[in-house]
């Protein structure tokens, strides 16, 4: 599995989803602009002493990221989605893109890849979305239990 931030703003939800990645032996794949510094002192807090065995890659912008990893499997977590992230069989290699806190992924990105746009089920009217971390916990979690945990 891979876990892809676009664009993340918050350096203690990316510290925490480097942790979580640290912990599965999952890639962690960061498109830019960032609206941190990767030195920033939140984000290594967040991720104290991990660092050093999450594997990390950087990217320029989105078009970098899909021009790297041409041929991917691709799945989009949105509050738009119609897909459960539970209702998908995923796969080894599959790669989970979140988007920015404030905004999510772009909305020409989501539906010009609807099929492959997921969400997570949440109670109707009372919260927008959960947070990034959150989130990413959730999902990749779903994903390496239908791997067996295989790490």
């Amino acid at each position: 599995m891979h876990v892809v931030l676009v664009e993340p703003e918050i350096p203690q939800n990316t510290g925490n989803i480097a942790r979580t990645c640290a912990a599965t032996n999952t890639p962690l794949h960061l498109v830019e602009p960032l609206g941190f510094s990767l030195d920033d002192k939140y984000l290594k807090r967040a991720g104290l002493d991990y660092w050093d065995h999450v594997q990390i890659h950087r990217y320029k912008s989105l078009d970098h990221f899909f021009e790297v990893n041409k041929g991917g499997r691709f799945f989009y977590l949105t509050t738009k989605g119609k897909i459960g992230y539970h209702e998908v069989k995923f796969e080894k290699n599959d790669f989970l893109l979140f988007g920015k806190e404030t905004k999510g992924l772009p909305e020409d990105l989501i539906y010009s890849n609807y099929d492959h746009a997921i969400t997570i089920p949440m109670a109707p009217g009372k919260v927008r979305s959960l947070n990034l971390s959150n989130s990413v916990a959730l999902v990749l979690y779903e994903a390496l239990r239908q791997q067996g945990f295989n790490f």
